[in-house]
């Protein structure tokens, strides 16, 4: 235990816990499940990431510097893209990779500056063990949101193609056309977030309400700066999805408003 009263895991113990990695490897094998891979792969990812960004977060929380943590967030932001276009299973054309760059820089962004200068309001506002921690979780939230809004979109799109260019037949325009199916995509984008707000506090304490209290902060500071996190993320999700969607459905259409997908 450190001078602070936390608990400090020993090595041979944070060792143990990947016994859940072995069980679930074993379940898989099992079931015939073919993700053993997968596993391991995200499994050592995991491992090497985190101690890569925890020896570097110690230095830049020890250097705070405007730079450095407009640094962090560029390269949060450019891995946070990178991993939405590896996750859609199918080739994107350069107008849909655009919507998604333009969505996760300024869906994110807007909702980082607002909930940092009005909601926090930490000084400088560059400080890093605030400006990080909550980017990253603003960014992997709208992250999630903006793939499974696209997964959604493009099945939709795919599926229902008929029943689409028969609404275009009929007169209706490609944004009515494809209403049902892009207010479907953002809903699947923001439920696990909402989820999330119906569980929390009861069926579950969140990580970052849980890490504060193993820290020493009082149970109701850490509720404070959940219930804002929280908030931080919905909005941060539905102003990334809901810009990603009016950019987006528009590049499945010719200049004459036929389906083009």
């Amino acid at each position: 235990m450190d001078s602070k009263g936390i608990i400090d895991i020993e090595l041979w113990r944070l060792g143990a816990a990947y016994l859940f990695v072995i069980i679930l490897l074993l379940i898989v094998k099992w079931r015939g499940i073919s993700r053993e891979r997968r596993i391991i792969i995200a499994t050592v990812r995991m491992t090497l990431q985190l101690v890569l960004a925890g020896y570097v977060l110690t230095y830049i929380f020890d250097n705070p510097h405007p730079l450095l943590s407009i640094g962090f967030l560029s390269l949060m932001e450019i891995l946070a893209i990178r991993t939405i276009f590896k996750q859609l299973d199918r080739k994107l054309n350069k107008k849909i990779k655009l919507a998604i760059v333009i969505s996760m820089v300024v869906g994110p962004l807007a909702a980082l500056l607002y909930f940092n200068g009005v909601v926090i309001h930490f000084q400088p506002w560059y400080e890093p063990r605030y400006f990080i921690p909550i980017a990253g979780m603003i960014i992997g939230n709208a992250m999630t949101g903006i793939t499974l809004g696209m997964k959604t979109l493009l099945e939709g799109l795919t599926n229902e193609r008929d029943r689409i260019e028969g609404a275009l037949m009929l007169g209706a325009t490609p944004s009515k056309a494809v209403k049902r199916y892009t207010d479907r995509a953002f809903d699947s984008a923001v439920l696990p977030t909402l989820n999330n707000m119906l569980g929390m506090g009861i069926i579950f304490l969140p990580g970052m309400m849980t890490g504060q209290i193993l820290a020493g902060i009082s149970p109701m500071v850490a509720i404070e700066y959940q219930i804002a996190i929280l908030l931080g993320i919905l909005g941060s999700v539905s102003l990334a999805v809901i810009l990603f969607i009016l950019l987006a459905y528009r590049v499945f259409f010719t200049k004459e408003a036929q389906l083009d997908i």
